[in-house]
């Protein structure tokens, strides 16, 4: 028996002893392999033979989906990664082994995400070959985790964070910007491989946000994240009727492309300059100035350690219980989760005091 694990950016197979992969949370557990078997192999669906991870960041080039790719690999797992560009998969074929591939894939365009299920379509159930590779897009990663027969895990992660301003600064095509990418993009790929993971009776994980929870930001980001939760929701319900188990990973803030000072300087920078005369007199320099000045907060308010998201995700895939949703990081749980569950004006009073006023606010 081999277990197979794919990653949008990466794939992975384990060859022997599959269940010994099976972790808790704590660490292996001789009960929990028992049922992983038990759950897994008394029926005639596709045997799992394997538990995966899952990471999240701009596709395979860095972050989370680096991270869970050398993780995988160092477990002698077979990876395929999706990678948005041949530079960021060359620098992961060389920090890794032999077993690691990757291929270009970009979630925004259909073509892309109906070659690459074409491509997982012709290795799944080769005992020979580990097959499944997902689409992701800049900081989208999406993994496949192979089975025998169909696809045991898929994880989406989608992560593009610019343009974020107030709403007012941005035009339609920003908004669209990050939606085909975290939201449509995950979509796509969701349901081109579905037929796959349900035939596996496997996982699909997503990769959303606390920001899908309490909306502190303008533009496409924190829509985009609602809408990952909101369909979330709706598979989890429907694909629970065929064995398989939908899960959503709601990081805090990690130090990664998404969090980056600098990008989202920029960001609000373009969106400022292309922002009307009125509405600059309404905000203001000021405004602008101290907007600059929380963002340039992140860089030291940031968690650096990205094994706690990886590691939710892990658990996710190879859990024979994982939970629906898993908050990595303090502040998810002690600042944003709280706020989500807080009456609205509660919560907008605390936007008001954290944000800086406009110019012309009353």
């Amino acid at each position: 028996m081999f277990a197979t694990v794919q990653i949008s950016l990466f794939s992975v197979s384990d060859w022997s002893g599959f269940w010994m992969w099976c972790w808790d949370g704590q660490g292996l557990s001789t009960e929990r392999r028992g049922q992983w078997s038990w759950a897994h192999s008394a029926s005639d669906s596709p045997t799992v033979l394997l538990n995966t991870f899952w990471s999240r960041k701009p596709g395979c080039d860095s972050g989370f989906g680096n991270l869970l790719a050398r993780q995988l690999d160092l477990r002698g797992l077979r990876v395929l990664a999706a990678c948005l560009t041949e530079k960021g998969a060359e620098q992961l074929r060389n920090q890794t082994s032999d077993r690691l591939q990757t291929v270009i894939l970009d979630v925004t365009k259909t073509d892309s995400v109906a070659a690459a299920t074409e491509w997982v379509k012709e290795r799944v159930g080769d005992r020979d070959y580990l097959s499944g590779v997902p689409s992701s897009l800049s900081e989208s990663l999406a993994f496949l985790l192979l089975c025998e027969q169909g696809l045991w895990g898929l994880v989406n992660n989608a992560g593009i964070s610019t343009p974020t301003a107030p709403n007012e600064w941005l035009t339609k095509q920003d908004f669209m910007k990050i939606l085909d990418v975290n939201l449509l993009g995950v979509i796509d790929v969701t349901l081109s491989v579905l037929p796959l993971v349900r035939k596996a009776r496997g996982r699909v994980v997503n990769v959303s946000s606390i920001m899908g929870r309490v909306a502190l930001l303008g533009g496409g980001y924190c829509m985009s994240k609602y809408g990952v939760e909101a369909f979330s929701d709706s598979l989890r319900r429907e694909l629970s009727y065929f064995g398989v188990k939908v899960v959503m990973i709601e990081p805090g803030y990690f130090k990664t492309t998404v969090t980056s000072p600098k990008a989202l300087s920029q960001g609000f920078q373009a969106s400022w300059n292309q922002a009307s005369p009125e509405i600059k007199e309404l905000y203001g320099e000021k405004f602008m100035a101290n907007l600059m000045k929380s963002v340039n907060l992140l860089e030291t308010t940031s968690c650096q350690d990205l094994s706690l998201v990886t590691n939710c995700m892990e658990h996710a895939l190879t859990a024979c219980h994982p939970r629906t949703r898993y908050s990595p990081g303090w502040d998810a749980k002690f600042i944003y989760l709280p706020m989500s569950y807080l009456p609205s004006f509660l919560v907008d009073l605390m936007v008001y005091w954290r944000n800086p006023r406009p110019a012309k606010a009353l």
